[in-house]
C-alpha cells in the first residue's frame, strides 16, 4: 500500500492495468465524482490473471475482496460523490446465494450509504431450460453515496409520464383533462386545485416523471467481446444523474470500456482500471473509435 505522501492524482482520461484494489491504494483522496461499475460476478467467468476477483473459493471471500476494493474506492470518491454497482446473483447446487445483497450490506458496513436498489430487467435475457424455478431475467443496480449531501440531478433522467398515455391504468384516461372535479382519487388529491379544475397537465413535471426503480434495458453487444457488455443506456443514466458536467467518472472494472466511452460522449472525464492488459487494449481501441466517430460528426456539422 502506498503511504499518504506517495499517493498520486492520476492523469484523467486514462486506463490503468492492475488489480483495482492495489491501483486505487496509490491514488489520492477525493478524486472522482461517481463510480459506475459491474464487477466480475461470483464464479461466472475466468477473466485471466492472478488474484482476479470472482474466482474466490467461498461467497464470503468474494464479498471480502469486493469490500476491500470499495473501501479504497470510498476514499478516492469526493464527499458529494456516489457509486452505482451492477451485480448479478449465482446459483450453487440449486440454491440462490444472494450475492448482490451480501455485497450491498457489506458496503453499508464500511460507510457507503445505500440510497436505492434498482432492478435491471433484461427483455432479451438468455432462455433457460430450468423447470424447478422461474427463469432469471434481472440483475441489481445499487445506488450508494459517500455522504448525506451528494450530487443528484433528478431532472436529467426523468421518464415520460405514463398518465394519459396508452399505458395509463387510470380509469377514464384522457377524459379527465379540462373537466372540473374530474379527479378519480378525491381523498388523496383533495388539496390540489390543479387536479380538481381539470388541469391535470399542470400537475405533472414538464420534463417527465421521476425515474423509477425498474429499468428495462436489453443486453448489448460489442464485436470484440465474446459476451454481452454493459448497456450504454444504463451507464448514461447513472452518469447524468450523479456526475456534474465537469466531473470525473471511475470504473475499476472497465472491461470493454463502456463506462469510459459514455463518459467521454457526455463530456465527462474518466478513469478506468482493469486487471487484464488485453481488455484495457480493447477498451482503448473502442474509446478511440468512438472519439473518431464523434469528431467526424462534428466536422460534418461544421461544414453543413
Amino acid at each position: 500500500m502506498a503511504t499518504s505522501d506517495q499517493k498520486i492524482s492520476p492523469e484523467l482520461d486514462t486506463i490503468h492495468v492492475g488489480h483495482a484494489t492495489s491501483v486505487l491504494a496509490t491514488w489520492a483522496d477525493d478524486l472522482v465524482d461517481t463510480i459506475v461499475t459491474s464487477p466480475p460476478y461470483y464464479k461466472q467467468r475466468d477473466y485471466q490473471g492472478d488474484e482476479q476477483i470472482g474466482l474466490e473459493k467461498t461467497p464470503g471471500e468474494y464479498v471480502a475482496a469486493l469490500t476491500d476494493l470499495f473501501q479504497e474506492a470510498y476514499r478516492v470518491t469526493k464527499p458529494s460523490g456516489s457509486l452505482w454497482l451492477v451485480i448479478g446473483d449465482k446459483y450453487d447446487k440449486g440454491e440462490l446465494l444472494g450475492m448482490p445483497w451480501r455485497v450491498a450490506l457489506a458496503l453499508k458496513d464500511i460507510g457507503w450509504r445505500l440510497r436505492s436498489d434498482v432492478i435491471w430487467h433484461k427483455p432479451n435475457a438468455m432462455p433457460s431450460s430450468v423447470k424447478t424455478r422461474p427463469t432469471t431475467d434481472h440483475e441489481y443496480i445499487f445506488f450508494f453515496t459517500k455522504s448525506k449531501e451528494y450530487h443528484y440531478d433528478a431532472d436529467a433522467i426523468r421518464e415520460p409520464h405514463v398518465t394519459f398515455s396508452e399505458n395509463s391504468k387510470m380509469k377514464g384516461g384522457r377524459n379527465h383533462f379540462h373537466k372540473r372535479n374530474s379527479t378519480p382519487e378525491a381523498g388523496k388529491n383533495s388539496g390540489d386545485s390543479n387536479l380538481h379544475d381539470g388541469r391535470w397537465d399542470q400537475a405533472f413535471h414538464p420534463k417527465g416523471r421521476n425515474k423509477r426503480t425498474v429499468w428495462s434495458v436489453s443486453l448489448s453487444k460489442f464485436r470484440e467481446a465474446h459476451f454481452a457488455v454493459f448497456p450504454e443506456s444504463i451507464v448514461e443514466t447513472c452518469i447524468k444523474a450523479t456526475c456534474p458536467e465537469d466531473g470525473i467518472v471511475l470504473d475499476p472494472f472497465l472491461g470493454s470500456g463502456t463506462t469510459a466511452v459514455v463518459a467521454k460522449r457526455l463530456g465527462r472525464k474518466y478513469l478506468g482500471i482493469d486487471q487484464s492488459a488485453e481488455y484495457t487494449e480493447m477498451a482503448q481501441r473502442r474509446i478511440d473509435a468512438a472519439s473518431e466517430t464523434t469528431s467526424s460528426k462534428q466536422k460534418t456539422l461544421e461544414f453543413d
